[in-house]
């Protein structure tokens, strides 16, 4: 019952936090990859010692070819994005790339992505959130359909307020791994990719697993009721949490382990990748035990104060 004591603090703290995330998309905005935007991919790997990046940098900046990205991959290899660059332009890169002939590189894979196919990108990505985000309403809505009589005599919280609660939560424990990404973008240079677009699906994927759990075991607490032992909706929240909470954060934690390796250990290339579902899977088990449960108690009590008046 601690949780839903105290749960105005706990779904203050999240309110900050969403807060906090927004202001740094705002202030800062995204660094858009080539993936959305257009422009042109060159992997490359050195024979013998690779380069560092300041010292490709400061050569590159003869070119005059706007934002140029180097990513390490590999032990040798740089991945260069760039915008999108014609045959005189892509052999001038290479060129500086090669050092004054010091160390030449081999030039891997050169892929060019138009302005209209980052379009395209950008608008299945947008239509796959919303399609999941219904998709998740319509799914706890029908499986929860015969939960809003609850055994406490009242009309209790309706199947879709549960759903909408899901998504509340699910926009909570996407919204804080965006803001954080936001200041990699900002100070390190992360950019927004297809990959990025994942991590949010993954996010989506997950963390409304662990709700679902312990809205599942309130739904079975509510039923067990017997018309002599009826408790308040609010009990029931904390006791199904109790039940709940310590599945929820082992089974959590043992993925944050896994991802933790990967951001360690890891290519180069998955690294934002796997801090984003780090975040995502601890703010995601925190919406599902301090933020998504307690805000299903403020309905049922909002409920109750409107019909006793």
């Amino acid at each position: 019952m601690f949780i839903i004591k105290y749960k105005k603090i706990f779904i203050g703290i999240s309110i900050i936090l969403v807060i906090l995330s927004f202001v740094s998309l705002l202030v800062f905005g995204l660094n858009i990859g080539i993936d959305f935007k257009g422009g042109a991919l060159t992997e490359i790997v050195y024979q013998t010692e690779r380069p560092t990046q300041e010292v490709l940098y400061s050569n590159l900046e003869t070119l005059n070819f706007g934002s140029i990205l180097l990513q390490p991959t590999g032990e040798l290899g740089y991945i260069v994005k760039s915008r999108d660059l014609n045959d005189a332009e892509h052999y001038s890169l290479l060129k500086v790339l090669s050092l004054q002939d010091k160390n030449i590189p081999t030039e891997m894979s050169f892929n060019s992505i138009g302005p209209s196919i980052g379009r395209e990108l950008t608008r299945k990505a947008i239509l796959a959130v919303i399609l999941i985000s219904l998709a998740i309403i319509c799914f706890i809505a029908f499986a929860f359909r015969k939960i809003s009589s609850s055994a406490t005599g009242r009309q209790g919280v309706a199947s879709w307020k549960y759903g909408l609660i899901a998504i509340v939560a699910l926009l909570h424990d996407v919204t804080i791994p965006v803001g954080l990404f936001v200041m990699l973008s900002h100070y390190y240079g992360a950019e927004l990719d297809t990959l990025f677009v994942v991590a949010v699906l993954t996010i989506l994927g997950l963390s409304v697993s662990d709700t679902i759990v312990i809205f599942d075991r309130i739904r079975e607490n509510l039923r067990n009721q017997t018309a002599t032992a009826k408790a308040d909706f609010s009990e029931i929240v904390g006791k199904s949490l109790e039940q709940s909470y310590v599945r929820s954060i082992c089974t959590s934690f043992t993925v944050i382990l896994v991802l933790l390796a990967l951001f360690f250990f890891g290519p180069v290339s998955t690294k934002y990748f796997a801090l984003m579902l780090t975040a995502g899977m601890f703010f995601g088990t925190y919406s599902s035990i301090f933020l998504a449960s307690p805000l299903l108690v403020l309905v049922e009590e909002w409920q109750k104060n409107k019909h006793n008046k």
